[in-house]
């Protein structure tokens, strides 16, 4: 199985993160990139640069503004201190403020979630390199049959033109809208993340183009909090096209693998052309952040159901933090799919 990566992802290595009312060590550190990359070089998966396919499938998803404000929001960083090491604000936009600023501090506002997306020298060219790996992998999986793209910073809290929970390109929304551009046909998102994949939902809520489904923790006292419920499922033309399947925090393999059934009944209902899995490693037992108790053989039967849906398969990497069960659990959902 091809998997392609980015060495640009060791770009973006934020140190600090204000969670909960402390300041911690930064979860989402290069090193998660360094361990995930050596697991499947020790695996002998035949592992590849990502192809640079240019800004265009990244716009395919993000606003102009968006993009720029990520592309060059470092460049503008004299604007709050020619000194800084990141940039980061303590002032939110909310949907019923008035307009977008000039300012750059009123930008960061503007344009991120939360205080887990800081701006930094290298941030660019990380998740400039992750989406490539993302739509490198897609192109693979086109002729493949199946791929994984090492993408890190992860993506799928990213909406369009905001970035957030340690996104800020969304990879799995870019994957998806480049298969459907190239083929012209329905894509379905499998999300498993511990974290519910709001920003791919929002992307892709009002097409029928797009089924996006997604098993998560329930988000009622749990990130992202403002999304990620049952009675989410789309709008407009999308209308029946959006599933998620919350689960009780401390679930395990069975319910994880009971709600994973039923997700695989509706891709197979939906009929796509292809499949994308947003591939979440924080619904393990041991992961640091996460709040699910799924083990490692959990992690493979999850691998073999989907690997047994016999669809085009592209898998980016998403969420699963620093422990050592990390590498594991990402080799036990890939083989089934090894060819």
């Amino acid at each position: 199985m091809r998997v392609y990566h980015s060495t640009a992802s060791l770009d973006h290595d934020p140190q600090s993160f204000f969670r909960r009312g402390k300041t911690i060590a930064h979860p989402e550190s290069a090193e998660r990139y360094r361990l995930l990359h050596r697991s499947v070089l020790d695996a002998d998966f035949d592992v590849r640069d990502a192809v640079d396919h240019g800004i265009a499938p990244l716009r395919a998803v993000h606003t102009p503004e968006y993009v720029d404000f990520i592309a060059n929001g470092w460049n503008r960083r004299g604007e709050i201190d020619p000194a800084a090491v990141e940039l980061l604000t303590t002032q939110f936009a909310r949907p019923q403020m008035h307009r977008r600023p000039d300012g750059m501090l009123g930008l960061l506002g503007y344009y991120t979630a939360d205080t887990s997306t800081p701006l930094r020298a290298g941030t660019w060219s990380a998740v400039y390199g992750a989406a490539q790996s993302a739509v490198s992998a897609a192109d693979a999986a086109l002729t493949e049959g199946v791929a994984y793209a090492l993408c890190r910073p992860p993506g799928h809290h990213a909406f369009a033109d905001c970035a957030g929970g340690f996104c800020y390109i969304n990879n799995t929304a870019v994957a998806a809208q480049h298969l459907r551009a190239k083929t012209g046909k329905r894509i379905a998102i499998l999300d498993i993340d511990v974290h519910h994949g709001n920003g791919t939902q929002g992307i892709f809520y009002e097409s029928a183009e797009v089924l996006t489904v997604s098993i998560h923790a329930d988000p009622s006292n749990y990130f992202p909090f403002y999304a990620g419920y049952a009675e989410e499922i789309g709008r407009g033309a999308g209308l029946g096209f959006n599933l998620n399947l919350p689960l009780p925090h401390g679930s395990g393999d069975a319910p994880f693998l009971q709600a994973l059934g039923t997700a695989l009944a509706r891709v197979r209902s939906f009929a796509p052309a292809m499949l994308v899995v947003a591939l979440g490693l924080d619904a393990s037992e041991d992961d640091p952040l996460g709040v699910l108790k799924v083990t490692r053989a959990g992690f493979s039967q999850a691998g073999q159901a989907i690997a047994q849906l016999a669809l085009p398969t592209v898998m980016v990497q998403e969420g699963g933090y620093l422990c050592p069960a990390l590498p594991l659990n990402l080799i036990a959902f890939l083989r089934p799919f090894a060819r």
